[in-house]
């Protein structure tokens, strides 16, 4: 045992706490470049390999997934809620609503880790999903702008947002590289279904605790939580 465990609060702690941030930093750095690349499906290994740690030190830092998910992408979760703020200021709501959808897809296709996010929920990651929450509130006033407007169709629903993020994700994951700007077309061509006059009915909308499960059971979680309360 050495002298700093046996008194924590001594001089020779400091330096072991001084090394726990250290580590702390590297491994979110290192989940950004890994996450980043290959997405969500990236390993707790291979960022651990990324940072120069060991697999010990990770789990001591972030012993779930979900933890480092949300020291990883809280800034961007803000970000992506300022784009919703953003759009909500514009003083035409069509123009605003058609902003923020590009913004959103265009964040997931410059991080494959973030493409996943906005498909995924994570029930303990609590700051990642407040923000969503604030950002889900506020696109909820944008749509019923749009649609006041009367550029919007009027079936068009918040669910249907999840749809086109998972659209989206599935698009630029599967592009990748080889065609870096597919999602532009592909997001064009659903921004052009949603203005009205609507062309034809839609298909009914997936159950809400469908939906919802699909997300959860994406995520790294996996489906161990109760769905958000229901929406009309």
């Amino acid at each position: 045992m050495t002298p700093g465990a046996q008194n924590p609060d001594g001089p020779a702690a400091q330096p072991l706490r001084k090394d726990a941030e250290r580590n702390r930093e590297r491994i979110i750095a290192a989940a950004r470049t890994v996450f980043a690349r290959d997405g969500l499906n990236a390993s707790m290994a291979s960022v651990a390999r990324e940072a120069g740690v060991g697999i010990a030190t990770m789990f001591r830092r972030f012993p779930t997934k979900e933890e480092l998910v949300d020291a990883v992408f809280s800034d961007r979760m803000d970000a992506y809620a300022d784009a919703v703020a953003t759009a909500l200021e514009d003083p035409d709501p069509w123009r605003g609503f058609v902003g923020y959808i590009e913004t959103a897809c265009a964040m997931q296709a410059a991080d494959y880790g973030f493409a996943d996010v906005l498909t995924m929920t994570f029930p303990t990651a609590k700051a990642l999903e407040r923000r969503r929450n604030e950002a889900y509130e506020a696109m909820v006033r944008l749509i019923d702008r749009a649609k006041a407007s009367g550029r919007l169709r009027e079936d068009f629903d918040p669910s249907d947002l999840v749809l086109i993020h998972m659209a989206n994700a599935g698009v630029v994951n599967a592009t990748g590289d080889a065609a870096p700007d597919a999602w532009r077309r592909v997001v064009a061509l659903m921004i052009q279904s949603l203005e009205a006059p609507a062309r034809g009915p839609l298909p009914d909308l997936p159950e809400h605790d469908a939906l919802y499960k699909a997300m959860l059971r994406a995520g790294p979680g996996g489906p161990t939580a109760p769905a958000p309360d229901k929406r009309s």
